[in-house]
């Protein structure tokens, strides 16, 4: 299975669904997402949002473990093959959600979907849901979360920069809410995707 990741947000396919996650007190980028794109793989997504390699594969590998109920399955071997297009900036959460909707397309069960929501705090403290790779740089700190669908409870969690207790729990809030535009998105992409067959 393979999950083939773009970050351009103005991109847009035929076969893909896009969607503005943006509304009152949200401020993600937009999505797109693309499913069943490769022919040999079980599964694959292409998923579009807005604009440390061993660690970052850590990250996943142990997000989807934590989700996917392998005991179904004993002796079996699920491969995520990611490729980075571009990085537009919250590359981690980008990577966590084309990961998902991989494992979505190729039918692998798991206990529930998971997202990946990336924070920023500037200078100021203020609260920057899904920056951009400038808003990344000029932050003090990043905050990326990956969440579950069921209970919005915290599956992973990676930071970097200087905050406050305060601020991660704003920014896990943040994230939190955040998250139920991300799994919108998700339920609309596979309606669209599994209305058309």
């Amino acid at each position: 299975m393979e999950g083939v990741m773009q970050t351009d947000a103005k991109m847009r396919t035929e076969s893909g669904a896009e969607s503005s996650p943006r509304g009152p007190g949200c401020s993600l980028r937009h999505f797109a997402c693309e499913q069943n794109l490769l022919s040999r793989p079980d599964g694959s997504a292409s998923f579009l949002q807005g604009v440390a390699e061993k660690s970052r594969e850590r990250l996943i590998r142990n997000t989807c473990e934590a989700v996917v109920l392998g005991a179904l399955h004993p002796r079996t071997s699920i491969t995520v093959v990611l490729q980075v297009v571009s990085d537009a900036g919250s590359l981690l959460a980008c990577c966590l959600n084309a990961a998902c909707m991989a494992l979505v397309d190729a039918g692998v069960p798991m206990r529930a979907l998971f997202c990946g929501v990336t924070c920023a705090l500037d200078s100021e403290g203020t609260l920057v849901l899904d920056p951009t790779a400038k808003q990344e740089k000029e932050a003090r700190a990043i905050l990326t979360f990956a969440l579950d669908s069921v209970e919005r409870k915290l599956l992973m969690s990676t930071t970097k920069g200087l905050y406050s207790d305060a601020e991660l729990q704003q920014c896990l809030a943040a994230a939190q809410a955040a998250s139920q535009h991300v799994f919108r998105f998700y339920r609309e992409s596979l309606q669209r995707r599994y209305s058309k067959s």
